[in-house]
């Protein structure tokens, strides 16, 4: 329930529009509701902005399709991350306008428009090719909060001037989430070229040494370079939302 729907009820209520038994019977599961297996928070969108988002890993094509649709019934935009093609096709029979985004692995419905007269924008930026599908979460997450994005893919430091012949991309950014795999090293090189905050992600992806992405997680928590916060191991969700807020924390 965002806060349009709730102005509106008010207004409604307050013009005669709608009884009083009415207004009280939408506002019943205000705050949260119950479906035995899922508490959805249904406050969330008037308290952060931003509706409860779907993680579907672990969870039954039946209980996201559920989710999903109470979601969007309360006219939120929906948001499921690491969504599977299965998933996705249980959801849109109950949200026929929903989307899937396969290389960020998101399911999307309701979309909001960016504002035309937005100016601030985040730039995602990988290392690596292997890297696009944790920044395509990202980005998927960043338009759905209505924010400008850019992307620049495959400029790591095994090929240093990739990086170095875009400047003008990353001094233009007013937030920068790179990802970066393997070494984790790119996420120091840009927090060494630009005076804006830059989030890291460090992915899974690497050989074995990588551990998983711990390699890349302990590089960037080690960085020099002044300026740079990370996020969990593959959270392009979770990069891409701390980014938006920093722009509109409003």
């Amino acid at each position: 329930m965002n806060q349009s729907y709730l102005k509106k009820l008010l207004s409604d209520l307050r013009k005669g529009k709608i009884s009083e038994e009415k207004a009280f019977s939408s506002l019943r599961n205000f705050s949260y509701e119950s479906l035995g297996f899922a508490t959805i928070d249904h406050h969330r969108q008037v308290r952060q902005g931003f509706p409860e988002v779907i993680l579907c890993q672990g969870k039954t094509e039946p209980q996201i399709a559920a989710i999903a649709k109470k979601i969007v019934g309360r006219g939120n935009t929906l948001l499921a991350t690491r969504a599977t093609k299965k998933q996705f096709q249980a959801v849109r029979k109950v949200v026929r306008n929903a989307h899937y985004h396969a290389e960020g692995r998101a399911i999307t419905a309701n979309e909001p428009a960016i504002p035309s007269a937005a100016k601030r924008k985040i730039l995602i930026v990988t290392a690596g090719t292997s890297d696009i599908p944790v920044a395509e979460e990202a980005v998927v997450t960043a338009l759905m909060m209505r924010q400008k994005v850019e992307t620049l893919y495959d400029v790591g430091v095994a090929g240093i001037h990739r990086l170095l012949t875009q400047s003008d991309k990353l001094q233009s950014a007013n937030v920068i989430i790179v990802v970066a795999g393997m070494d984790g090293a790119l996420a120091s090189v840009v927090g060494g070229l630009v005076r804006v905050p830059v989030i890291a992600v460090p992915t899974s992806i690497g050989y074995g040494a990588s551990f998983g992405g711990i390699a890349p997680l302990l590089t960037m928590l080690n960085s020099c370079a002044a300026g740079i916060t990370v996020v969990n191991i593959d959270n392009g969700f979770g990069a891409a939302f701390a980014a938006s807020l920093i722009i509109h924390p409003d």
